[in-house]
């Protein structure tokens, strides 16, 4: 008499649990990255996997992202820090204001020590999870449209005075024009603005734009 055959788990028993997906493409991404950005780049890479298990890893605008049914975070390294970011920001994080410093949701990461806790992160890449889930989309912020910032008379002069700063600056896109004259215009005092612009100049005078520091090597 033949024994019975041990009974096998149904094929959607066997397929109903999703694991995450790695791209090999992030892990050439952190290799590449600085240094002191590595580790980072890995808690991070290692906090959005144990707070969604089926999560997706990609590369948009050149950066790794996470995906799942939409975007739930994503993270880059730069020349001096790393940003990370969560894809409804202002859902999941209503009590903290964004860092105004860099782009992401925690502002410029230099260290682990610049991050919440390794708690914290997993439970709000669990609560982006819900919000995906649900299918719940992020609010927009209407912002008010202003007119663009003039040229300040002082930096006028300043670029007047320095035909490096000033070949540089004619040659940048109106958009990265726009980021140096809102820069000094945005400036109350004047000893403020004269210190922006003696900056200014000195990044153009090397080729510099204004958010210099942010762009990759």
């Amino acid at each position: 008499m033949l024994a019975p055959m041990p009974a096998r788990k149904p094929a959607a028993a066997q397929s109903s649990k999703k694991t995450s997906r790695r791209d090999p493409r992030v892990d050439a991404y952190i290799e590449a990255a600085p240094e002191f950005a590595r580790p980072i780049l890995r808690h991070l890479r290692a906090v959005v996997h144990a707070g969604c298990p089926d999560i997706t890893e990609t590369i948009k605008w050149s950066m790794p992202s996470f995906e799942r049914r939409g975007i739930l975070a994503g993270m880059a390294a730069f020349k001096s820090h790393c940003v990370f970011g969560l894809w409804k920001h202002e859902l999941l994080l209503k009590d903290a204001p964004r860092e105004r410093d860099a782009m992401g949701s925690f502002g410029c990461i230099r260290a682990l020590g610049d991050l919440p806790s390794r708690a914290r992160l997993v439970a709000l890449v669990k609560k982006a999870r819900a919000l995906d889930e649900a299918g719940t989309v992020a609010p927009r912020t209407k912002t008010a449209r202003t007119r663009p910032a003039r040229l300040h008379p002082d930096f006028a002069l300043a670029l007047k005075r320095s035909a490096r700063a000033r070949r540089t600056f004619e040659a940048l896109a109106p958009s990265h024009q726009r980021e140096y004259r809102e820069w000094i215009a945005e400036a109350r005092r004047e000893e403020t603005r004269a210190r922006r612009i003696a900056t200014a100049i000195e990044w153009l005078a090397a080729g510099k734009r204004r958010n210099w520091k942010y762009e990759r090597a």
